[in-house]
């Protein structure tokens, strides 16, 4: 019998964790952002949190094109945003994050089979965002080891699934941006991707 992997540290959250970081040129910024949250284990408990920055570059952006945070448990939400999505690629140092602006959700719709297209739907009082993922690719299972995980400071067991277009639209509009390549445990992904069995676990 192979021996168990036993990851060293506390865990600190678990559950899913699917991003789309849109750009419209490669070598440019993100003008786009969303990190969902599905999260089943927490210090503060279950819940769900969309981030949503429609202006990641701009602080106090008008309203139709605002930085907001959906949640159903804010004191959560905080706590990833501070912790966790403060060192994402799309959202480091970015004056949207530091911007965001919490609302209290009303409802978190899945849709599709994570083998071709992906939905989440998540209504807000008067907005409707839907997270389109499509072109699902191999899911993949990896470990990062601290060092090589965003924060630096968690190991994080996780499985994945890459995908070829992603779309945010916002009360039926869609926000502009494409995902664009990148890399994550070898595999060659994109900057929208679909994370399930997500545990951060503090080293």
């Amino acid at each position: 019998m192979a021996d168990a992997i036993n990851f060293p540290g506390t865990v600190e959250w678990s559950g899913e964790n699917p991003g789309i970081s849109l750009k419209e040129a490669p070598d440019g910024p993100f003008v786009t952002a969303a990190s969902f949250f599905r999260v089943v284990l927490s210090p503060f408990g279950r819940g769900h949190a969309l981030m949503l920055a429609m202006s990641p570059q701009d602080a106090n952006p008008p309203a139709e094109r605002g930085n907001f945070c959906f949640t159903d448990n804010e004191k959560l939400a905080r706590y990833l945003a501070a912790d966790f999505v403060a060192s994402f690629g799309a959202w480091k140092d970015t004056p949207g994050l530091r911007g965001l602006v919490y609302r209290p959700l009303d409802s978190v719709a899945t849709a599709g089979d994570a083998a071709s297209t992906y939905t989440e739907t998540v209504k807000a009082g008067d907005l409707t965002v839907q997270l389109t993922w499509s072109g699902l690719g191999k899911a993949f299972c990896f470990a990062l080891p601290p060092a090589l995980s965003a924060t630096g400071k968690h190991h994080m067991p996780s499985t994945f699934v890459p995908c070829a277009d992603a779309t945010v639209t916002v009360n039926g509009k869609t926000r502009p941006g494409k995902p664009v390549p990148r890399e994550m445990a070898g595999q060659k992904i994109s900057t929208a991707f679909l994370a399930f069995s997500e545990t951060w676990i503090r080293a």
